[in-house]
């Protein structure tokens, strides 16, 4: 896979790092003396230019990419980078960061972003992951399908615990994507029985949550009812 990064701050550089054994990477740094710096270290390409520059995106052969990583520190070039990515290049998978949480709404599909990525979003997530079991949290959200990755911790008094995953009736729009026990990934085959404490990942589209909330977690009179009976 061709994976084009912009920006050689932090974040790209460890991006950069980590992908280039396994994927043909292409490093971008407008800033002349750290280009050289990355170039020394990494074993991927590293231009130095303006990734925000058309000519400097064509002249690198950013039309072959697969993946665009808008990874610099201003909203505002991370915009700008996706929106040719996407719409002078077509590249199919365009992810964004996002450094203020407060300019996340714009990082859509309507700026060429397929998966905005925002750090205080994200461990907001994990945060309430940490102390909602029992709850409904969305850990992702892709806005170019409206699809989102939600999870739950299963408590004993679930209605999903102890069934198989064929049998839950999960909407058409939803599925189990995994099931994370203790240290144990669990491929979400029919055949997987739910046991209390699992991390059931599921991908929901459009207005399945609600369903899915119902299957794994019970009604509003269930949790009650639950809730009272807990010493």
């Amino acid at each position: 896979m061709r994976i084009a990064i912009v920006g050689g701050g932090n974040v790209g550089r460890f991006l950069a790092a980590d992908l280039q054994h396994h994927h043909d990477v292409v490093l971008f740094e407008r800033d002349h003396e750290l280009a050289a710096h990355l170039a020394s270290q990494l074993r991927c390409t590293v231009v130095f230019g303006d990734g925000c520059e058309l000519s400097t995106l064509a002249d690198a052969g950013v039309g072959t990419c697969d993946v665009v990583v808008a990874s610099t520190g201003d909203d505002e070039d991370n915009l700008v980078v996706s929106l040719l990515a996407k719409q002078e290049f077509a590249v199919p998978r365009v992810i964004a960061r996002v450094n203020h949480p407060k300019n996340h709404w714009l990082f859509n599909r309507s700026w060429g972003v397929d998966v905005a990525v925002s750090t205080p979003h994200l461990i907001s997530a994990l945060v309430e992951e940490a102390v909602s079991v029992g709850s409904l949290v969305q850990l992702l959200a892709f806005d170019n399908s409206g699809a989102r990755l939600v999870e739950v911790t299963l408590t004993a008094t679930s209605p999903a615990v102890q069934r198989t995953i064929a049998t839950l009736g999960l909407p058409r729009d939803a599925s189990v994507v995994a099931v994370v026990r203790g240290e144990n990934v669990i491929v979400p085959r029919g055949e997987v029985t739910l046991k209390p404490e699992d991390h059931v990942l599921c991908l929901v589209v459009g207005e399945t949550e609600a369903a899915v909330r119902s299957v794994l977690i019970g009604d509003e009179d269930t949790i009650a009812e639950a809730d009272a009976a807990t010493p």
